[in-house]
């Protein structure tokens, strides 16, 4: 296939679209990531506020991403992405302003960071359901490729654009940079021309979410993928702990860890394009397999190799993830009836939102009873048991197909 044919999904005007938006706002996310601790360090909060601030965005998105995806399922999408992208565009705003201003204090970090996080559990699960409405049914795995291939294409040059940034100016701007990129993708969002879907019969809340999760919960190879996931977050959170302990022990510091990162952003730029072009007919053994590179960066660490070894591992991790994630979310959006796909999506991100904070609390407490090298063990374990194991059943296997489907010359996607 030519470069043109698997970037045909972006000659639909609908996709095309979505897909500028989701871009632009990923660049934004991008810069943060490094703006955040700086800004949090200079108001003050030191090391236990950051703490704070990140355990808040992380919980918050983990206690409202199955109400997100039951609301996703009953409202408009493309309204609920909308709100989401205007309510972190006026926080960021907020923050931008009272950072350059002096006002910003330690606990407001850890309201914002709240509010972003439940924002951010509405959009997801929005956004999940919404990307079939834009392309035809043939593109489907190439429209969630390059929506994850924007993703990580932005992890390369982003951070080191916030780090100058931040050096030069203040993180004030950074933020001001984030919330016009919320903007900006709204904009795309609101051109958008959608076909009106009927919203399914509301039922009491608990009563949707009890037909999402029995949604989810009827497919032998979906509970597969939660428990495999589940399990191996937990591992992938060890390594996010100890992976820069050990660089800064035995590595060299900080640089040899941004070599390490950047090694997995170019891997998830490879993942990206390896799906625009590959789809396994046998979906759910190839994503347990792609996911089971999980383990290589933890075995990197037993003893640590040279860092480019180490960067390469996280590559292949990355690379896996992306590959793994992008096929895995085509099945969910082909297999799963529209009307509780949010639901389901939903589920999907909690069970990764609740294990891996469990990894990354425990990570520290393990290492100083047991040792570093049994807990980097258990934790590659962790990956590849649940992975390689749930291959022995029939059902996963012989599960659901994802053939080549022949992309339409037209159709309403496009229009």
């Amino acid at each position: 296939m030519t470069l043109r044919g698997r970037l045909g999904a972006l000659e639909e005007r609908q996709f095309r679209l979505l897909w500028l938006g989701q871009s632009t706002s990923a660049l934004g996310d991008s810069l943060i990531f490094v703006a955040l601790p700086f800004a949090v360090l200079q108001v003050g909060g030191g090391a236990a506020g950051l703490g704070l601030v990140l355990a808040a965005f992380t919980l918050s998105r983990a206690a409202f991403i199955v109400v997100g995806g039951v609301w996703s399922d009953r409202l408009p999408r493309r309204l609920v992405m909308l709100a989401c992208d205007l309510i972190r565009a006026a926080v960021d705003v907020f923050t931008a302003i009272a950072l350059l201003t002096g006002a910003m204090e330690p606990w407001m970090f850890v309201v914002t960071a709240s509010i972003f996080g439940a924002a951010t559990a509405f959009f997801a699960p929005a956004s999940t359901g919404l990307v079939p409405h834009t392309i035809s049914e043939g593109r489907l795995q190439q429209a969630n490729a390059l929506l994850g291939l924007s993703r990580s294409a932005t992890s390369i040059f982003g951070p080191a654009l916030s780090g100058l940034l931040v050096a030069l100016t203040d993180p004030g701007w950074v933020y001001a940079l984030d919330a016009a990129s919320f903007v900006i993708s709204a904009g795309f969002l609101l051109a958008l021309r959608l076909p009106r879907i009927e919203p399914p019969a509301r039922q009491r809340f608990l009563a949707d979410l009890g037909d999402g999760f029995r949604e989810a919960w009827s497919r032998v190879w979906l509970r597969a993928g939660f428990m495999a996931s589940g399990v191996a977050n937990v591992g992938i959170g060890v390594f996010s702990v100890l992976g820069p302990l050990i660089a800064e022990e035995e590595l060299g510091g900080a640089p040899a860890y941004g070599v390490i990162l950047t090694g997995g952003a170019i891997g998830g730029v490879l993942g990206g394009l390896i799906a625009l072009r590959s789809t396994p007919r046998h979906p759910v053994p190839f994503c347990l397999v792609a996911w089971s590179l999980s383990s290589l960066p933890s075995l990197a660490l037993l003893p640590p190799l040279p860092a480019l070894a180490i960067s390469a591992a996280n590559g292949l991790f990355v690379g896996g993830i992306v590959f793994g994630n992008t096929v895995w979310e085509t099945l969910l959006q082909r297999e799963i009836p529209n009307e509780r796909l949010s639901r389901v999506s939903a589920f999907d991100w909690m069970v990764s939102l609740i294990f891996m904070p469990l990894g990354q609390a425990l990570a520290g407490p393990l290492a100083d009873a047991v040792g570093v090298e049994p807990v980097l063990v258990a934790a590659a374990l962790l990956v590849l048991v649940p992975c390689y194991g749930l291959l022995v059943l029939p059902a996963i296997r012989h599960g659901p197909t994802l053939g080549a489907s022949e992309v339409p010359t037209g159709s309403p996607a496009s229009s």
